[in-house]
């Protein structure tokens, strides 16, 4: 073999190879991302509580360190602005691994019928559920409006 192909060969081996390193260090960066996210309330009724039960996907290259979720009445954040701040101590999401990169996660908590009462009573039936999603490699992804509901 001639030493213009075998350099050629090397060259090219060497490309490809620092080329699919990058690609596996990029993938490895990305920011956790949110789909599919959906949230079902059911109001308490006959002596029975009722639920708030939130669910998406999240596809996180580096690992899921944890979901965040807070959900929020329309109005309450009014004079500021709902931040990734106010997230920090909020309750978590269960995720379960759903594929290479993807995790299932769930929040779900009761609704006593005197939660449902004090909201009524307020006015606030139109409520939004915030989400903060941190990466093992430390990249956050805030959303607070993730997914809007009802309570009527």
């Amino acid at each position: 073999m001639s030493r213009r192909i075998i350099l050629s060969a090397t060259t090219a081996v060497a490309v490809l190879g620092a080329a699919g390193a990058f690609a596996l260090a990029q993938a490895g960066e990305q920011p956790p991302a949110l789909k599919d996210s959906a949230v079902r309330y059911t109001a308490p009724a006959a002596g029975h509580d009722g639920s708030l039960s939130f669910t998406t996907q999240i596809t996180a290259p580096s690992g899921l360190k944890s979901l965040k979720v807070l959900a929020w009445p329309k109005g309450a954040f009014a004079d500021k602005p709902l931040t990734e701040k106010d997230m920090k101590n909020v309750e978590s999401a269960t995720c379960k691994p759903a594929g290479d990169d993807t995790l299932h996660c769930t929040y779900r908590v009761p609704v006593t019928a005197t939660d449902a009462a004090e909201a009524t009573e307020a006015g606030q039936d139109t409520w939004y559920v915030a989400t903060l999603a941190t990466g093992k490699n430390g990249d956050t992804v805030f959303a607070d409006k993730s997914a809007t509901f009802t309570t009527r």
